[in-house]
């Protein structure tokens, strides 16, 4: 196209705006960059750009009586321009007339609708052209043209120009408009990009960073290991609510493997291919749990070095695991409730509302009715995790479980320490069951490793931590002495009750992985010649 040289200048001014257009990714700086430029060239009153988004302000939009969808719409993005009317108009307030256009609504809206400019001729015949508004005839606004912001069939926008001089005049900038407009829509098609890479490698970092911070924490206890017509039970629960998005609270004793059941239910979610990020609400300071839910912004606080995402951002998409629910502040309890109804959420410091979408597990070792009748608990935030309960008995209701959660326990114990697996008595096995495990599976593993640690291939001796608990336990306490020495038929009378005790767990017998010389940890030679030495009769502790 043979350009007037009258425009030739001007022209130069639009090639030298393409090349730095191509240098910038913020969408924002783009776009005022692009009114800043246009908006210079004579002729031009007004230049502006509309972005389609969701629908934000109808309740007090002047258009709303004209907006058939109520979705999505036009949002002024960039507006510059130099008044001529008086009262002169702030053309760059980007809340005034024509903040919000209804797509298919005024020629801007049309122009959204039909994805192509309009022709001078639809223009002049348009009755919203025809019928101006105020301003614009107080403008002595006579040219408009208007092109798509569009990206292969996308439409991200409008772009505007409105003229002192006609339309009709402006063939060559008709195609200078529309030159930038697919510039423009090029430009935020890869700025989009960019920001979703962005986007995508800071939630990568932040979920790495929790998941690294979970491993090192985490104490592995296997999978869910037992036989139990409770367990049983639970798992024909994790199978039922697993497929949906239903909020699950978990009920369960300190140690009764809570975190297992939340990881099985998001293993076999349709969330399964995002992560799964714990807080435990017991181990946050007070100061910090806002922002180790929501993030901050750097300088928000005293020691905000810089940005940082929260547990909800990295959990986006996946399921957020909320250990000791029970635990978390009153203040918190609202904004987490919030947050779970409107998924949305600001960092601290930042007054930019960001959208979430999380699948909530809670747990907790508390009686939740109690703390809410005493007031440390909100109610409504109880029915809103309290969609689907599951509660884990206690070990020690559930006997069957030891046996299998043992066996388990030394295998893996045994691998990762480098040892070979030791083998078990039903002696030693019967201790296990017979024991209260108020600390419950966490208890049973600890337990179990310090066993291993101070077996020494000599047999495994397990040391309770209230020993009291477990009366078929050997009790190394005598209550005869009573200085720090004991004499030597104290002493002999002391390891004859020791022996008694230890047959009459054995069922008096000596040999082999159950019996009382394994127990005991000696040679079974060794224990017959002290059951000869203090005249033990095995027969009568057999009957």
């Amino acid at each position: 196209m043979k350009l007037d040289s009258t425009y030739q200048p001007e022209y130069q001014s639009l090639k030298e705006l393409l090349i730095e257009m191509a240098l910038e990714r913020s969408v924002d700086v783009l776009l005022n960059l692009i009114v800043d430029r246009m908006v210079q060239r004579p002729h031009v009153a007004l230049v502006r750009i509309w972005l389609k988004k969701k629908a934000d302000i109808c309740s007090k939009c002047s258009m709303l009586k004209k907006c058939r969808d109520k979705k999505e719409c036009l949002h002024l993005i960039a507006s510059r321009g130099e008044s001529i009317s008086s009262p002169s108009h702030n053309f760059s307030d980007l809340t005034g007339h024509g903040q919000r256009i209804p797509i298919g609504i005024t020629g801007i809206g049309k122009v959204a609708q039909k994805k192509r400019s309009l022709m001078p001729e639809e223009i002049e015949a348009d009755k919203d052209w025809q019928n101006r508004d105020t301003w614009a005839k107080g403008e002595n606004i006579l040219g408009f043209g208007a092109q798509p912001l569009r990206f292969k069939d996308d439409v991200f926008g409008v772009i505007a120009i409105y003229s002192r001089i006609k339309a009709s005049r402006v063939e060559e900038g008709r195609f200078w408009l529309k030159m930038i407009a697919n510039h423009t829509a090029a430009a935020i098609a890869n700025a989009n990009a960019f920001r979703e890479i962005d986007h995508l490698k800071s939630q990568l970092e932040l979920e790495n960073e929790y998941l690294k911070e979970e491993i090192n924490q985490a104490r592995s206890f296997g999978s869910i290991i037992g036989k139990s017509p409770s367990l049983m039970n639970i798992l024909n629960q994790i199978e039922l609510v697993a497929p949906t998005d239903a909020s699950v609270f978990i009920i369960g004793e300190s140690g009764t493997g809570k975190e297992l059941v939340a990881r099985e239910i998001h293993k076999r979610s349709l969330r399964k291919d995002r992560p799964m990020i714990k807080v435990n609400c017991a181990s946050i300071p007070g100061e910090l749990y806002e922002s180790e839910f929501f993030g901050h912004i750097k300088g928000a606080f005293t020691g905000a070095i810089k940005d940082r995402g929260g547990r909800f951002q990295a959990a986006d998409g996946g399921t957020l695991f909320l250990d000791e629910i029970g635990e978390l502040p009153l203040a918190l309890q609202g904004k987490l409730l919030r947050v779970l109804q409107e998924g949305t959420y600001e960092r601290i410091g930042e007054d930019i509302t960001r959208h979430v979408n999380v699948r909530i597990i809670a747990a907790t070792n508390k009686n939740i009715k109690e703390e809410i009748k005493e007031g440390r608990f909100r109610q409504d935030l109880y029915y809103r995790i309290n969609v689907f309960p599951i509660e884990i008995a206690p070990l020690r209701n559930r006997e069957e479980d030891i046996g299998a959660l043992t066996c388990h326990f030394l295998e893996k114990i045994s691998s990762d320490m480098n040892r070979k697996k030791p083998e078990i008595s039903n002696a030693g096995m019967k201790q296990l069951i017979s024991y209260d495990w108020p600390g419950n599976v966490r208890e049973l593993r600890n337990v179990i490793e310090r066993s291993i640690i101070t077996s020494e291939n000599t047999g495994l001796k397990f040391i309770f931590p209230d020993q009291e608990q477990h009366p078929s336990y050997p009790v190394l306490t005598d209550p005869y002495h009573k200085n720090d020495a004991l004499t030597d038929d104290e002493l002999n009378l002391f390891i004859k009750k020791n022996i008694l005790t230890a047959l009459k767990t054995c069922n008096g017998k000596i040999y082999g992985k159950d019996g009382a010389a394994g127990l005991l940890g000696c040679a079974p030679t060794t224990l017959c010649s002290r059951i000869k030495k203090f005249n033990i009769n095995i027969q009568e502790i057999k009957k």
